[in-house]
């Protein structure tokens, strides 16, 4: 009985490793990709001497207590709303639901959203918009809040939210586009030391 529960538990931390080493390796990733993508021409929306000065995007360093498990609670509102951008034009989005969470010793139920223009592409129509403002914005991080992408589960009703992979809008960088505002329901008032940061050199 002793050596079948010690197995156990050594089975259990063996497997909590690898969970931890996954974790952090889809972060270091999604980093990587984030200023590869900045970097490139092709990819990047940047130009000019932007593009040319730009190096990396400074992050956080990866901690996984701001990446944690929600429960995503589906709303029968199926009805779009024009939402608020950094310009004029309105974007049509609907929410899909809430994801329900605990942070740093608080419960958060926050808005999740579709976009209207993506559920018409067939690799983005599992697509969920999840943008916030927290304690950091305006001093830490981009004043007008951050982004995260989450996708609509296959099975169940549990999603991962990353804030270790929270990016800025393209509008923290350069003009010319219409990013969504957060809504006010979307704020966290706590501090997310996770993702990416942002100062006024940009």
């Amino acid at each position: 009985m002793r050596r079948l529960l010690i197995g156990f538990l050594m089975f259990a931390i063996h497997n909590a490793m690898a969970q931890t080493d996954s974790a952090l390796y889809e972060i270091l990733k999604f980093q990587s990709d984030l200023t590869t993508e900045y970097r490139n021409p092709k990819t990047s929306p940047l130009k000019g001497k932007k593009l040319k000065h730009f190096k990396k995007h400074d992050f956080f360093s990866p901690d996984l207590m701001y990446r944690v498990e929600a429960t995503l609670v589906v709303s029968n509102e199926a009805n779009f709303f024009q939402m608020k951008t950094s310009t004029q034009v309105l974007k049509e989005y609907r929410t899909y639901g809430k994801v329900v969470f605990v942070l740093l010793g608080k419960t958060f139920e926050i808005p999740v959203y579709q976009s209207k223009m993506l559920m018409a592409v067939e690799k983005c129509k599992n697509f969920l918009f999840f943008p916030f403002t927290d304690l950091t914005n305006g001093k830490l991080t981009y004043a007008a809040g951050r982004y995260i992408e989450l996708a609509i589960p296959m099975s169940g009703n549990r999603v991962i939210i990353d804030f270790n992979r929270a990016y800025n809008p393209y509008c923290a960088y350069t003009d010319g586009y219409s990013c969504p505002v957060v809504p006010a329901d979307n704020h966290l008032d706590v501090e997310i030391l996770a993702g990416v940061k942002y100062s006024a050199n940009h």
